[in-house]
């Protein structure tokens, strides 16, 4: 037992570490070869703090856990809407008024509506994963040409600004994006084997070990690059972090897990977590979206989104002892 619990914690760390050396050889080499910076925030930065959920599930997927992959990404994104913007919120009040992230609140929602469709039956078959791919492919293709046509946003002033303090030469820029790729994949097999070995040990399902544990820790990019961002005044990069990261979380991440190993999702996940995410996802709408100007996320509905996911791990873990 404390072997997997060494190997879960230093898998987390070496995993966030190298996530965020990623990220940074990646938007500098984009940046050198001349990508606009709304594209550098929206596509490689999203893509990079949602690399360790992805490099995860494939493992886990991989090695005949689809239950961690699963409950790894609908677990983030609990996490990055209930505790990464409830935290952030606290640390200092955000204003949204970027018009990307109006576009990416409504397409997050029907991403999440389909992910409740397909797991409906109690299953994620290779089918409902290469549709989800498919969708991601797409979107992906539209926001590479939205970003093309787009001359001015908010959100890229502020990755622009963030990219002009971090941008590193262009070598040391190859040099990290191929370690901290190696790193992210060797981190990740750590990690995955000392999470099924305490969900072993403790005697409970690995589902429950990656919407808690696995879940928050592959999440730490998010909220390291939300709250730095939210203390600098950049609301829409913090905000965007979470938004496109669930989006990537809800297509790629679980996609390619249910590609490598089609999965029985148990009744619980659709009954009891899906809900949460899907509630948590539109109450965005009411305490974010401005109709009548910028919205604005204040600490008192910070407190609130935290207190929801207190609740829901609390739930959790009553749920495990009654067990």
């Amino acid at each position: 037992m404390i072997s997997s619990l060494l190997a879960v914690v230093l898998g987390l760390a070496v995993l966030v570490w190298s996530a965020d050396r990623f990220v940074d050889g990646a938007a500098s080499i984009a940046k050198y070869l001349g990508m606009p910076a709304l594209l550098i925030g929206m596509v490689i930065i999203g893509f990079g703090t949602s690399a360790p959920e992805m490099v995860i599930s494939a493992f886990a997927a991989g090695q005949g856990n689809p239950g961690l992959a699963i409950g790894n990404a609908y677990g983030s994104n609990i996490a990055n809407i209930a505790l990464i913007l409830g935290l952030t919120a606290l640390i200092k009040p955000m204003a949204v008024h970027s018009g990307v992230l109006r576009k990416e609140l409504p397409i997050l929602t029907a991403v999440t509506a389909l992910a409740a469709f397909q797991i409906g039956d109690g299953a994620l078959t290779r089918t409902d994963a290469l549709v989800l791919l498919g969708v991601f492919g797409c979107l992906m293709a539209w926001t590479v040409l939205q970003g093309l046509h787009t001359k001015t946003d908010a959100l890229g002033s502020e990755v622009e600004q963030d990219l002009d303090a971090r941008t590193m030469p262009a070598g040391r820029a190859v040099f990290w994006l191929a370690a901290g790729l190696v790193l992210l994949t060797a981190s990740s097999r750590v990690l995955v084997w000392g999470a099924v070995e305490m969900a072993h040990g403790f005697g409970v399902s690995d589902l429950i070990i990656g919407l808690t544990i696995v879940a928050v820790g592959t999440s730490l990019p998010e909220l390291a690059s939300s709250a730095i961002a939210a203390r600098k005044g950049e609301p829409d990069l913090a905000i965007g972090n979470v938004l496109g990261s669930n989006i990537f979380n809800t297509l790629a991440v679980v996609g390619i897990a249910g590609t490598i190993h089609p999965a029985d999702v148990g009744w619980e996940v659709f009954s009891r977590d899906m809900p949460v995410m899907a509630v948590l996802t539109v109450s965005l709408f009411a305490i974010g979206y401005g109709f009548r100007g910028p919205g604005r996320i204040n600490r008192l509905k910070g407190a609130a989104l935290l207190a929801c996911y207190i609740g829901y791990t609390g739930f959790l873990l009553a749920d495990v002892l009654r067990s």
